[in-house]
């Protein structure tokens, strides 16, 4: 017997301090008593943004003003194959008012203390931890202690997701620039990622690990840390990055960079194109500062991951 496939809008509504909202299903129904994020069925003839809008009013009276495209989960039940199309609700008019769930909660996502939770919504979680911004270290081109320093300014003003991108140091080197950051990152919350070395990574016991395309490619399994990302550039690779289940990509280059000079710039449609239903948050890179996060967010991104701009 064939199982049912079903297109779901989800909104993750977000408040200024970082919570978000969770429903509990009412008595009487399929998964009574399980949380979930609010949302519904998206029907014939609708976008699911469009669905998105109607159910909010529909569940909780509100009318959407901002919902950025997020990321896109599958979840087989026994009832049906859910495809659930996530967006970030940052604004909204009315007062939220429980109409369908029997109970309301508000949520962070370090600190998730409802249960249980619907399993197609749980790894969620996971991606709302992360920042919108992830910055991208050069000290092979400023130099390490040039580098620190703008590592330590940047983490005091907020920065809490960094990879340390240092492959054209000299091993040593780089090894003693990589101990040094982790250790100042963690001092202050950050979590770091070691570019493309997984026993630097281990060794400076590092948050995770982040490859190049290639690299990713010729992965058979994902290594064992609690973040683990890539670069990609084609729906190949980003295939390839689901399928491992990786934390997060990053997709570029968007714009033209001076890392890589003469590389031709995917532009804000193909990157829409290409991060459009993947199911882990997608940071868009190559070419973009902070006041390009709100064209980024539009078009399906997470957030921004910047080399130069980041530590202006």
């Amino acid at each position: 017997m064939s199982v049912k496939k079903v297109e779901v809008a989800a909104a993750v509504i977000e408040r200024p301090d970082g919570t978000f909202l969770l429903g509990r299903r009412p008595p009487n129904g399929i998964y009574a008593g399980w949380w979930e994020f609010p949302g519904g069925k998206v029907e014939a003839g609708e976008t699911p943004h469009q669905a998105l809008v109607r159910e909010l009013q529909e569940e909780l009276g509100i009318d959407v003003e901002c919902a950025y495209p997020w990321i896109m989960r599958e979840h087989a039940y026994e009832h049906a194959h859910v495809r659930l199309h996530f967006f970030r609700v940052t604004d909204w008019r009315g007062e939220l008012r429980d109409l369908q769930h029997d109970q309301l909660s508000w949520q962070l996502a370090d600190d998730v203390f409802v249960a249980p939770v619907l399993p197609a919504n749980a790894p969620v979680f996971s991606g709302l931890r992360l920042p919108l911004q992830y910055g991208i270290t050069h000290a092979w081109e400023i130099g390490v202690e040039a580098q620190l320093e703008k590592l330590r300014h940047a983490l005091s003003r907020g920065l809490r997701l960094v990879q340390l991108r240092e492959t054209a140091l000299p091993p040593a080197e780089r090894e003693r620039f990589v101990n040094l950051a982790v250790e100042m990152c963690h001092a202050q919350g950050a979590r770091v990622l070691v570019n493309g070395d997984i026993e630097l990574a281990r060794q400076s016991r590092a948050d995770g690990v982040h490859f190049s395309a290639a690299q990713m490619m010729a992965l058979d399994a994902r290594p064992g840390f609690e973040l683990v990302a890539a670069s990609c550039h084609t729906a190949a690779e980003l295939d390839k990055a689901a399928q491992l289940e990786l934390d997060f990509v990053a997709i570029g280059a968007v714009q033209p960079t001076l890392s890589h000079p003469g590389r031709p710039a995917l532009g804000w449609e193909r990157f829409a194109d290409l991060a459009r239903d993947f199911p882990a948050p997608v940071f868009a890179l190559g070419g973009l500062a902070l006041r390009d996060m709100e064209m980024a967010r539009r078009n399906g991104a997470h957030g921004i991951a910047a080399i130069r701009s980041i530590w202006g």
